[in-house]
């Protein structure tokens, strides 16, 4: 179960060895005007020097909470999601963390050493090269000389940049740096490691493999994970708690599951009052004259009768009526299931892909697709549909179909339904 209020984090948190990390009551404020800005931060290193300046959190003119009263308590060999939208607040906890930048108000505790990736390239000087780079930000967070002699062969060979190493990172391609900044943090025996979106760059082989060292640091080193990243797929798969800002607040902390399906929902219901998971559509001239007219997209339950709840695990039949205002021939339906975020795709369903070919004349039809079982687990998803006449002719694109997935009774952890059955035989 999400919990909605900030988690209580224990006085003298850090005596208990188990905790690596403690957020406590953690405020922060920026001014927009940069001006105004300069002025604030100069009346402020002038009271903090002379000892005036109240521990009392003001907004003065201008000023807005970027944080306000974040806590968070993390463990060892914890990891731990961050989400919310831009501008939510997340990057500048990371910083905060790493004493970038002071909190306004509460305090924040660390043990052990914290690696950092809050920019791509993890603030890599340009005109350095890449080795150079390396041996500065490895330096920075306490290795000898001899430490990082040691350990600069595999950080390269991990990045798969040996050609480039001895180039200025300015002329690095952005996967290219964020792979030299990945390793180097991964290779510092870290206890805790920060990663701010850099593993949405780099090709699908290089995301696993930093997955797959994330997992090693965890189990083999109970190195500690703050994750920040838009990706839902990817939050589920790596952490087991994550927290949820929105304005600088904290919305919610807990299991990950939990509190990404209040993400998602919440990050629709930003964009539409209510989540429908049915659409009835109009037919524009546009769609005249090209032939075909979407008209209505809706769920229906095993005995065919419109509904608007889709359950996991459950049988549901998805529709699709449209109106032909010409012969086409080769119908060809291309729906494809994402993210609440639009980036990652869940589902492709294809009826030209799957060789089930229709043919139709002028009218009104009603596509059907039958699923026995409902595969996609608890969450809010889009849809976005491409009717075409054949391999190449498009009729029609939309992609405003929302659709909201409740979860099964027995479901627990799952992020998606996988069909079984339990067996016990009795072997001897």
């Amino acid at each position: 179960m999400v919990n909605l209020s900030a988690p209580s984090v224990p006085q003298n948190s850090l005596d208990n060895e188990d905790i690596v990390l403690s957020v406590q009551n953690v405020s922060k404020k920026f001014c927009r005007d940069l001006k105004r800005s300069m002025f604030y931060g100069l009346m402020d290193m002038t009271s903090e020097v002379i000892g005036t300046r109240g521990s009392k959190l003001k907004l003065r003119k201008g000023e807005f909470l970027a944080l306000d009263n974040v806590n968070l308590v993390l463990r060892r060999g914890e990891s731990l999601g961050l989400v919310g939208s831009n501008g939510s607040g997340k990057t500048t906890l990371l910083r905060i963390i790493t004493g970038l930048i002071k909190p306004d108000s509460g305090h924040i505790t660390s043990r052990g050493r914290v690696a950092s990736l809050i920019a791509l390239g993890a603030g890599f000087n340009p005109i350095l090269t890449g080795r150079e780079n390396v041996r500065v930000y490895m330096s920075i967070l306490g290795l000898s000389e001899r430490e990082i002699d040691n350990r600069f062969d595999d950080v390269v060979s991990f990045a798969e940049i040996p050609d480039a190493i001895d180039a200025p990172v300015q002329t690095y391609s952005s996967g290219m740096a964020a792979r030299l900044g990945f390793s180097c943090a991964v290779h510092v025996d870290p206890d805790i490691v920060l990663i701010d979106e850099v593993l949405s760059v780099g090709d699908i082989r290089f995301k696993s493999k930093c997955q797959r060292k994330i997992g090693e640091l965890r189990e083999k080193q109970g190195t500690s994970i703050i994750l920040v990243s838009h990706k839902s797929q990817l939050v589920m798969s790596v952490c087991e708690k994550s927290l949820y800002l929105s304005k600088g607040k904290q919305i919610s902390f807990g299991d990950t599951k939990d509190v990404i399906f209040q993400y998602e929902k919440d990050l629709f219901q930003a964009n539409s009052s209510t989540v429908q998971n049915s659409a009835t559509l109009s037919i524009s001239p546009e769609d005249k004259q090209l032939g075909f007219g979407l008209k209505y997209l809706l769920f229906k339950d095993a005995d065919n009768n419109p509904t608007q709840v889709v359950t996991s695990g459950e049988p549901i039949v998805l529709c699709v009526g449209f109106e032909a205002y010409q012969e086409i021939k080769d119908l060809n339906l291309r729906i494809k299931v994402k993210d609440i975020s639009g980036e990652d795709d869940i589902l492709y369903l294809s009826n030209w892909n799957e060789e089930e070919f229709f043919s139709v004349k002028p009218g009104f039809y009603e596509v059907k697709i039958k699923m026995p079982m409902l595969v996609l687990g608890p969450g809010v998803y889009g849809m976005f549909i491409i009717v075409r006449d054949g391999p190449i002719n498009t009729l029609k694109l939309f992609r405003d179909f929302k659709f909201e997935v409740a979860a099964a009774k027995n479901m627990s952890q799952s992020q998606f339904h996988q069909p079984h059955y339990w067996q016990l035989n009795k072997t001897a």
